[in-house]
């Protein structure tokens, strides 16, 4: 397995987290001297000696890397970096860097950075049956030292003692890097090894997430909590990430908590709402009309409920029923006073021929009308013109009586016709009676007459 630390690469095993190991023990035969790995025995000098793996081995190092032999190992360097001394006795390891963050998570952390350590096991110039790390055995082999564990070796307390054929090694624990001769912890939340939120313990990490967040089961990503679930909103939730928002049906407005909604006062915005009165309802309004009306099609507007032919009235089958705005009255059958007869259901005559008529309105002529209350003026209401014309003959017309607040006057509109208007608003309910005159004069048989229309106009209770 490879590990690379600022540009060098070094051989070492899968189990080991040091950078620089030494693994299976290879044993050479030639007069009962036995080497590690890496050594190989030279009868001459009857010792062990360093093999130089770079011309040994082919192609030991790989790509832009240069084979730098080692005392029992050997060191890949880039190129770039050979030509700085280099002292295989006393190393200066660079600092580590960290994998680039942005490249993703990876399952592990990377092994402590490797350290130099000078081997355990001298060159034997003597001709000892077993080479220093071992101790003969009593079947005349030699065994390998622990010297680990009989605490024979020269780690630092914050080292751990790997021990090696013929010989041990110091590294450091995982989330450790050997740094200086000491294990230090590495700062994972420095490189950003978690999503959002990174505590840093000794040899290791903890992630955390924000609030709206859950850890996901690598311990490292967070995921966005879909608050909605636990149905925390009053009326409809909608799930951003990392948190949620709460809306409200209509009519009804969301509360300070953000979460409640409460009712919005519909007749508060407006008194134009409703024709005649609003009344609030749980995220609605309604509109209710006074007796005599009903609520139109629009659920604002208020109709005049008409009685006379609904039937929904009290007149009697003598009496008349008279239908104004918000109401109905029950007109009795025409009584004519003397000297005035009865010429038809509404008219009373009074004849010429008659002594007593002398100076009465030849006939008089009842009508009956509604006007809504507070109506805006000013405004035409009503029509009078004469029926009959005689030759020679001109018309004056007035109102006679009943306008005691001057809220009309007549404006004639021809010689034969005039307007009644109302000048003045007027509030009801209220009955008014006005007797409209037409003078009829002619001068050329020097005659003066008149007749009367007596208006009875119901004023309504409501401007509407």
């Amino acid at each position: 397995m490879l590990f690379e630390i600022r540009g060098f690469r070094f051989c070492s095993s899968a189990r080991m987290l040091a950078a620089l190991v030494f693994i299976l023990l290879c044993i050479q035969p030639g007069h009962g001297q036995v080497c590690t790995e890496g050594f190989a025995y030279d009868r001459r000098a009857r010792q062990c000696i360093d093999v130089d793996e770079c011309r040994t081995l082919p192609d030991a190092c790989r790509g832009d890397m240069r084979c730098v032999n080692q005392n029992g190992g050997y060191l890949c360097i880039p190129r770039s970096l050979y030509n700085q001394p280099y002292r295989p006795e006393t190393p200066v390891l660079p600092e580590p860097v960290y994998p680039d963050p942005s490249a993703g998570f990876s399952d592990t952390f990377l092994p402590a950075a490797p350290r130099s350590v000078e081997p355990s096991y001298p060159r034997v110039r003597s001709t000892a049956q077993c080479l220093l790390g071992y101790a003969p055995a009593e079947d005349g082999t030699c065994n390998d030292i622990d010297e680990c564990e009989t605490n024979s070796h020269h780690c630092n307390p914050t080292q751990v003692c790997i021990n090696t054929s013929g010989g041990y090694t110091c590294s450091c624990t995982e989330g450790f890097w050997l740094i200086g001769g000491q294990c230090q912890d590495i700062d994972e939340c420095r490189y950003g090894y978690c999503q959002q939120l990174c505590a840093n313990v000794p040899g290791s990490y903890s992630c955390s997430c924000n609030p709206g967040f859950i850890l996901n089961p690598d311990s490292r990503t967070c995921q966005d909590v879909d608050e909605c679930e636990d149905e925390p909103c009053s009326h409809g939730c909608f799930n951003t990430y990392g948190s949620f928002m709460c809306n409200c049906d209509e009519g009804f407005e969301l509360a300070s908590d953000g979460t409640s909604c409460i009712d919005l006062d519909e007749c508060s915005f407006s008194e134009f709402l409703c024709q005649h009165r609003c009344v609030n309802t749980p995220g609605s309004f309604s509109c209710i009309c006074p007796p005599g009306y009903y609520v139109y099609e629009d659920g604002r507007s208020c109709e005049d409920i008409n009685e006379c032919d609904t039937g929904n009235n009290t007149c009697t089958t003598a009496q008349v029923c008279f239908n104004f705005q918000g109401g109905y009255t029950c007109l009795n059958p025409l009584q004519c006073h003397p000297p005035y007869i009865e010429v038809s259901d509404n008219q009373c005559m009074c004849s010429a021929e008659n002594p007593a008529c002398r100076d009465k309105p030849f006939t008089i002529l009842y009508r009956h009308m509604d006007l809504s209350s507070g109506r805006s003026v000013p405004a035409d209401i009503f029509q009078m013109q004469a029926t009959t014309r005689y030759p020679g003959a001109f018309y004056i017309f007035q109102i006679k009586s009943g306008n005691d607040g001057r809220e009309f006057y007549m404006r004639q509109t021809s010689n034969v016709s005039a307007t009644l208007v109302l000048s003045r608003p007027i509030k009801g309910p209220k009955e008014v009676v006005l007797d409209l005159e037409m003078v009829t004069v002619n001068n050329v048989i020097n005659f003066r007459g008149s007749s009367i229309i007596r208006l009875t106009i119901f004023v309504s209770e409501h401007p509407f």
